[in-house]
């Protein structure tokens, strides 16, 4: 398996899914443009080796399908993805095990784990060659600017580095930060997230906060800091378990900090915790350009990279993009987590027109009355990235949650709006979130689309209608001998019925 980017770049280029553009292009605007293009039809991998302001090529759209996510993670199928999930369930809140085939399974994860503890590289990659002093100039890097409102050049693939100060735990994340000047940058974090916690603490003992971004490292890694996690535990070894043996990390130069060894650009520096500057606006997930907000101010003092390093990156905004891309892949490894937590559900779907996170669509094993309200509240509160979950769809365990057409049906005919649509107002809600009333504090919706049982009806529901089992085997049986062996009728061309999907 690729262990870099440019392992990951060779694979993709010898499976016909890379192109090398060599013309010359403007990081600003243009490479966005071009990608963009690319990412509405699934379209390849760009690797651009001419770019205007720079010697150093950029890799765009390496995750651009859920095919080359899953190629990432040394898998070949989605499903294979809640496999991997099912580790993580056992490590996130494990069980006695009952039986000894639990026991053997649960032995197996921990031998897993031992192999995924981060190794140590005394002669690194991303420290061939090291910039320090008034040589240091960010203005080097192919940072782009993807949207005209954009107010500046900004970073969007880099692993943003940081150590609690009381305890040494690192955190691994994965921000937004824009270019304020030759050496230094604004990260924007919410107060959640790690980095901001370390900055906090830091700020409570008066010292300065140690930072470094790695830039181009192996989008295995990407993936493990883009999944929630416990706050003690490592982003390295998520990494090493979805990899399947340790990460290769390195001591910084001048911070006291480690990063992945084969990385293509490290940046090191510090954050004065009542150091800002205003950050944005800049084209979000949304869809819409955000506000501005003081962020915290990095001052970089070194830089190191490979030689003749390559730059990944990519950028917000409505799906398709690479991070919805990253959200369906995460979507499956979070199954069997949703599964362990919130027992009757059978499935779980966040549509990417949703843009991953908004609209959730749940199938459960319906057994008594009120099971669907009680599955929608209990998903909202089942894992931290639920929390701005705007709409949770409840379905019944024989609907395709990943058929748009079977969840309309669903909610169309075992849905009355007034028993089966219950509403939470003023709950704590995406800052992002322009729909809301008032910004940080929002409703939710639950919508009931399961076949409704007594007490929850006082009359019978319909028998569905089904094909006669014999008359079907026998049709198909028969298939050829009808002169339609020609007709292919796997999945069907959405636009044949009224839709306009291009």
């Amino acid at each position: 398996m690729a262990r870099d980017l440019r392992g990951f770049i060779k694979l993709l280029e010898e499976k016909g899914q890379l192109r090398r553009i060599t013309a010359s292009v403007d990081p600003n605007l243009e490479i966005a443009e071009i990608s963009n293009r690319m990412l509405q039809k699934g379209g390849p991998a760009l690797l651009f080796e001419n770019v205007k302001g720079s010697s150093i090529p950029v890799a765009i759209n390496l995750m651009g399908t859920v095919e080359r996510i899953c190629w990432a993670m040394n898998m070949q199928h989605p499903q294979e993805l809640e496999e991997l999930g099912k580790k993580l369930a056992l490590l996130q809140q494990p069980k006695p095990p009952k039986k000894i085939s639990q026991a053997i399974d649960f032995g197996k994860v921990l031998f897993d784990v031992l192999k995924a503890k981060p190794g140590r590289d005394f002669f690194p990659a991303c420290q061939q060659v090291v910039i320090q002093g008034e040589d240091l100039d960010l203005n080097k890097l192919p940072l782009i600017r993807p949207y005209y409102g954009d107010a500046g050049k900004i970073i969007t693939l880099g692993l943003v580095i940081t150590k609690d100060c009381e305890t040494g735990t690192p955190n691994v994340g994965v921000y937004r930060l824009q270019l304020q000047s030759q050496n230094t940058m604004t990260v924007h974090w919410l107060s959640v997230r790690g980095g901001a916690r370390h900055l906090r603490k830091a700020a409570e003992r008066g010292k300065k906060l140690e930072v470094a971004i790695a830039l181009g490292v192996d989008p295995l890694i990407i993936m493990a800091a883009a999944t929630p996690i416990p706050v003690d535990l490592s982003e390295w070894l998520f990494a090493g378990l979805y990899g399947g043996s340790g990460v290769q990390l390195a001591k910084c130069k001048t911070v006291d900090l480690e990063v992945p060894a084969d990385s293509e650009i490290v940046l090191e520096g510090t954050i004065t915790p009542t150091e800002v500057l205003p950050d944005g606006p800049f084209g979000d997930h949304m869809g819409y350009y955000g506000g501005v907000e003081d962020s915290p101010l990095i001052r970089f003092h070194c830089i190191t990279h490979r030689k003749d390093p390559i730059y990944l990156t990519t950028f917000s905004g409505r799906p398709p993009k690479e991070e919805a891309m990253m959200a369906i892949a995460l979507n499956r490894i979070y199954t069997p987590i949703l599964r362990q937590q919130v027992s009757e559900i059978v499935d779980f779907f966040l549509p990417m027109e949703a843009l991953s996170y908004k609209a959730a669509i749940i199938s459960i094993d319906k057994a008594y009355p009120g099971q669907a309200r009680r599955a929608a509240l209990a998903f909202w509160s089942a894992l931290p990235q639920f929390t701005y979950t705007k709409f949770v769809i409840v379905v019944d365990k024989n609907i395709n949650i990943r058929d748009p057409r079977q969840v309309v049906w669903a909610i169309s005919s075992k849905v009355d709006p007034t028993r089966d649509v219950f509403i939470l107002p003023n709950t704590p809600f995406d800052s992002l979130d322009f729909a809301s009333e008032k910004i940080g504090l929002g409703g939710r919706m639950g919508i009931d689309a399961t076949t409704k049982i007594p007490p929850e009806t006082e009359h019978e529901w319909g028998a569905p209608l089904e094909s006669d089992p014999q008359v079907a085997q026998m049709v198909e049986k028969r298939w050829a001998e009808y002169g339609l062996a020609d007709l292919q009728l796997g999945e069907v061309d959405p636009n044949l019925f009224g839709y306009d999907v291009r």
